[in-house]
């Protein structure tokens, strides 16, 4: 799910770039260290949409350098348990497949997937109905349930299933060639 909410950060600048573009060099700055990132409490950050304040900078001894403390507005991406993703299959092997939505990873085990569906090997592995209709491989577009999530520092991991109803693959590859 997206959020869009205010963060705080302090920020260290060099003092060559001090000047008339200073704001514009601290929001640059400020863009380049947070997009991208994630923090175990918020999320992704997917894009900084507004500097609320820039703060009086602060002198570190020693260095020269300043630090800004500075309020910002974002867009960050968060998953929870129970939320529909659509994903794109970026890995299948018999244990189950790996799915991507955006910046997270999501492994849905064997055990998560219809029992119509078998895993077949070869080059191109795949999990494939009885009758061939239905086949999810890598880069299959599939929607998913997530069912559980695991918060480190910097990352997200999820665990999803298929084994629902409406969930399966939306869009398959294979099939338009």
């Amino acid at each position: 799910m997206f959020f869009h909410i205010t963060l705080e950060r302090n920020m260290q600048l060099h003092p060559r770039h001090f000047g008339p573009h200073l704001r514009d060099k601290l929001v640059a700055k400020l863009m380049k260290d947070v997009e991208g990132t994630c923090s175990g409490r918020h999320g992704f950050v997917v894009a900084i949409t507004n500097v609320e304040d820039i703060g009086k900078g602060l002198i570190r001894e020693g260095t020269g350098f300043v630090t800004f403390p500075v309020k910002y507005q974002c867009v960050a991406f968060r998953p929870f348990k129970g939320e529909i993703l659509e994903a794109v299959v970026t890995m299948v092997n018999k244990m189950g497949f790996f799915a991507e939505a955006g910046p997270v990873q999501i492994f849905v085990s064997n055990h998560l997937i219809p029992d119509d569906m078998e895993f077949q090997s070869g080059d191109m592995p795949n999990y494939t109905t009885s009758d061939g209709s239905v086949k999810i491989q890598k880069d299959s577009e599939v929607r998913l349930k997530i069912i559980g999530t695991r918060v480190d520092a910097t990352e997200i991991f999820c665990i999803g299933t298929i084994k629902d109803d409406f969930l399966g693959v939306i869009n398959d590859p294979g099939a338009a060639a």
